[in-house]
């Protein structure tokens, strides 16, 4: 028997004894456990064993661990480090609360808390990208909410820092977010920076407010292929309850072009907190939102273009015979 396959209730691991899993992943499963030294509850992340064998994911383990040890913000989950340990996990600060895809598997959320969410998840947001952290996962899945509404930032899997060196994961399809909540300059297969994480927060906001998603299809490549295509369904036919400013704030968030985007998670608060105060564009897409193009379409267009070429060379020959 494996060190994992013996974990359980009363294990001992240096001067963490487990209490009770908490939850399971591809890589790792987490555990609740006291620090015998003090009594402090604390979480506890363990990778399988496949994982310590394989350099690409013991490096991002590694790399995840690193990120999370040099964030010191309240809406931050914190990693501890700086002890010698017989095998390697990570400690990490015990939050109480409910992940936020289970309080959106019960509906739609009063508007107020949803502004108030999602400031929190934008002040732990400015603060990371200010220390070069860019999150690239953020989905309702990463966040903690409590009784409160205050809110963690969890989960720093796929994270990049822009103070260490870059990694390639060949065919790791987890480093490019999850479907629903990827922006489409990583469905390009690009990095992306700060801008990318507003994207994926203006998705969530659209979700909390109208309890749908802006871009959808029958598969997650048909939904990403959508945003990458079509502009999302305007938040007010979602939801008429959605004032015209914060429409605006929505399609600032979910701009297809970065550049276009709220530069920072700072802007993007500061406009929720003073909506009163946001200018109204006339957009094209809120009346134009049903023409939905589809990849179905382009290939289409492309085969019959193919199609027509012998059509056109023989044409010309044709006429060119005809002028001889």
């Amino acid at each position: 028997m494996s060190f994992y396959d013996s974990l359980e209730a009363g294990t001992q691991i240096d001067s963490y004894r487990i209490e009770t899993p908490v939850a399971r992943s591809g890589m790792a499963s987490i555990f609740r456990a006291v620090d015998t030294r003090d009594g402090r509850v604390v979480a506890l992340k363990i990778p399988h064993p496949d994982l310590e064998a394989d350099p690409i994911l013991y490096d991002r383990f590694q790399r995840e661990a690193g990120i999370g040890e040099k964030l010191d913000h309240p809406k931050v989950m914190r990693v501890y480090g700086g002890e010698e340990r017989s095998r390697v996990y990570m400690v990490m600060e015990w939050c109480e609360g409910r992940l936020l895809r289970n309080i959106l598997d019960e509906g739609r959320m009063p508007q107020e808390r949803a502004l108030r969410i999602t400031i929190g998840v934008l002040d732990a947001l400015d603060y990371i990208h200010a220390h070069g952290v860019v999150h690239r996962d953020l989905k309702p899945e990463n966040i903690m909410v409590d009784e409160n509404d205050n809110i963690k930032l969890i989960d720093f899997g796929i994270a990049g820092d822009s103070g260490a060196r870059r990694l390639t994961y060949a065919n790791f399809t987890a480093t490019l977010g999850t479907p629903n909540y990827i922006s489409p300059e990583q469905v390009k297969g690009k990095r992306g920076d700060g801008r990318s994480d507003i994207y994926s927060m203006g998705v969530i906001l659209y979700e909390m407010l109208t309890g749908k998603l802006p871009f959808s299809g029958p598969t997650p490549m048909a939904a990403m292929n959508d945003r990458m295509l079509n502009p999302p369904v305007p938040p007010r036919v979602a939801d008429p309850t959605v004032s015209p400013q914060l429409q605006e704030v929505l399609y600032r968030a979910l701009e297809r072009e970065p550049k276009n985007r709220y530069a920072t998670a700072h802007e993007f608060a500061h406009d929720l907190e003073h909506l009163d105060q946001v200018g109204v564009e006339d957009r094209p897409e809120i009346t134009n939102w049903q023409k939905r193009k589809s990849h179905l379409t382009r290939k289409i267009l492309y085969y019959t273009g193919l199609a027509l070429i012998p059509v056109v060379v023989l044409l010309l020959m044709v006429l060119l015979s005809h002028r001889r």
